[in-house]
Order: C-alpha cells, then structure tokens, then sequence
C-alpha cells in the first residue's frame, strides 16, 4: 500500500491511499500521514491497519491533484523545526569510485582516499550480525522541514552554490512515539540533491554541500523494502532528457544494512524525541554530476521506481542572493 498526502481546491490537507496510478482514496478522520501514525502507534496497530479502517468512499483524480500543484511529501510536521531531515553515505556498492575521483588524495603515494577507507569499512563491517552494531556509516545533517520541496514544484538551489545535482535515493520515514523510540512507517522516492563542486573542494566541505532543499515522494511505501530495488534517474533541459542511468538500491545492493544505519541515527538521544519526524536519506551510487553533467537554471529532474508509484520530478531554481546583516546588541 501507498499513501499520499494533498490539499483540496480550498487549501485543507488530506491523507489518500493510492487506488491506481489515476485515483486516490482519501482517509475520512485523518488529515496528515503523522496523525495516521499516532493513531497506529497508539492503538499498537500498523500502518496498512490503520489506513484500511480509515477508506472514505469517494475518490480523487489524481493525475488533476498534481496538475494542479497540491501534492505535498509524503510525511509533514506542523513544526518544521521537528522535521529533522538526515542522511548516510558510501552506503551503496559503487558509490565509492565517484567520490574517490573527487576526493583524490593529495599525497600521490596514499594507497586509497579517505573517501575509499570509509567506504572499506563499511563493505568489511556494516552488516554485522542481529543485534550487534557494525561500523557507522558517514552521516550528515540536511536540515528540517522546511528544505523539502513539494513533489513537483521547483527545488531552490542557493544563489552561493557552485552546483546544484540530483542524488537518487530511497528515504525512511520515522516518527518518534511517546515513550522515545523511533518507529518506521514507511518509505518514500528521494532527490537528496547537492552542491558537488563545493565537496569536491575538499571532503571537509560535505556538510556545507548538503545544508540544501530536497525532495520527497509523492508515494510513501508501507510496510518493508524489499531487498533489490531498480529505479532511474534522468535530466530533462528544455523538455528533452539529457542524461539518464538506471539505479540501484535496497540491502542487496548496499554495503550496510537497514538495520546498521538506524542504528548509528538514533543512538543518540537527540533524535529521539518524542513526537519529532524523521526522514532518513540511504544513499546512492548514481551521480549526473560523476558523469560531467552541468546542471541549470530550469533542468528538471525525474527519479522513478515502480516499487513507489509515481516518478518524482522536480524543477532547478537558483535563488536570489539574499543579504543578511549581523548585529549585536
């Protein structure tokens, strides 16, 4: 089952299962995917449960609901600030030689990249057995809820970037229950998107590479990801595709399991909150920008796979330079 979320013609959010790729179904009672996940947590059912009990019996066009601009994430908080936003990289089998290549060390001699020996490490320990940690995955901090562009509408991209490209990625939804423990109710389609150029500078500039928009959606996948996921990205200029590549994700194609990275996420307490939503970005092997490819202005991205329904697409915009003044007082 998928679900997504809409505002009507009046401006009021909805939750809706997807009948089909042209009719939703939308939840009588529920007007948010987190509210959903309250009522399930707190009436200790899952997620499929609880939107099943909750089918109206009308239905809505679907394809007019993006037309029309009202298809919003996959999963929102009515307080961005707790809407963390996070993600893991050198997940994935093949992602390291990209990063290898922009991150080549400075000492010739170096037998491998800094970037090569996380990677090692992740491909020697990052499926450890059940119940045992493995070794922690890179990690970095996107933003909260506001850098998460709507399905279909333009992902900004800052006027001080020296990039702005697409990472497709799958992300896994979480909200933190009331006692603090991190529950995951779903997954969903993503376009981590980066600033390439400024990582590329130097490893140490990953986090400022990833403070930037995102994208999520529209679908979110209930219930467990399967272990091989197929899925493409491409870039369309001027409404003709550029670039193209097919990708790959899920367990079977990563160097560390599910399990590992939520591990190393909410081990700390700071993520688990009660209340708080997370979504979690995977990582990914499959760059335009490894391939040369210069984005601009008006690019639109599309990252598709059918495990998730509609394909994700999303409009380059640079933003306009913004000044801000520091004061003291």
């Amino acid at each position: 089952m998928r679900l997504v979320q809409f505002k009507d013609t009046a401006g009021a959010q909805h939750v809706a299962v997807v009948e089909d790729s042209n009719t939703l179904i939308p939840l009588v009672g529920v007007s948010s995917v987190r509210e959903l996940a309250n009522i399930a947590i707190a009436g200790g059912t899952t997620m499929i449960a609880a939107a099943k009990a909750r089918m109206g019996d009308t239905s809505v066009d679907y394809n007019e609901v993006a037309k029309t601009g009202r298809l919003l994430p996959p999963i929102t908080h009515a307080d961005p600030a707790h809407f963390l936003v996070t993600g893991t990289g050198l997940t994935h089998l093949g992602s390291a030689s990209a990063r290898a290549n922009m991150h080549k060390a400075d000492n010739k001699a170096a037998d491998e990249t800094d970037s090569m020996k996380m990677f090692r490490m992740g491909v020697e320990g990052g499926k450890p057995k059940a119940g045992e940690p493995g070794v922690q995955p890179e990690w970095f901090y996107k933003g909260d809820g506001s850098v998460v562009a709507n399905p279909g509408a333009d992902i900004p991209s800052p006027s001080f970037a020296l990039d702005g490209s697409e990472e497709p990625e799958i992300a896994a939804i979480y909200v933190i229950d009331p006692e603090g423990n991190p529950v995951r109710i779903g997954f969903a389609i993503g376009n981590e998107f980066s600033d390439h150029v400024t990582e590329r500078q130097n490893y140490l500039y990953l986090a400022h590479s990833k403070l930037r928009a995102c994208a999520m959606g529209p679908e979110l996948l209930l219930g467990d990801l399967p272990s091989h996921v197929e899925g493409m990205s491409r870039l369309y200029r001027d409404g003709k595709v550029i670039w193209e590549k097919p990708f790959l994700s899920g367990e079977d194609n990563m160097s560390h399991s599910l399990a590992n990275l939520e591990y190393h996420h909410f081990k700390y307490d700071l993520f688990c909150r009660p209340g708080d939503v997370h979504a979690h970005f995977f990582g990914t092997a499959t760059l335009s920008f490894a391939d040369g490819i210069k984005t601009q202005d008006g690019d639109e991205f599309e990252i598709e796979a059918a495990l998730f329904g509609r394909a994700l697409r999303n409009r380059l915009k640079t933003q306009a330079e913004r000044k801000v003044t520091i004061r003291s007082i």
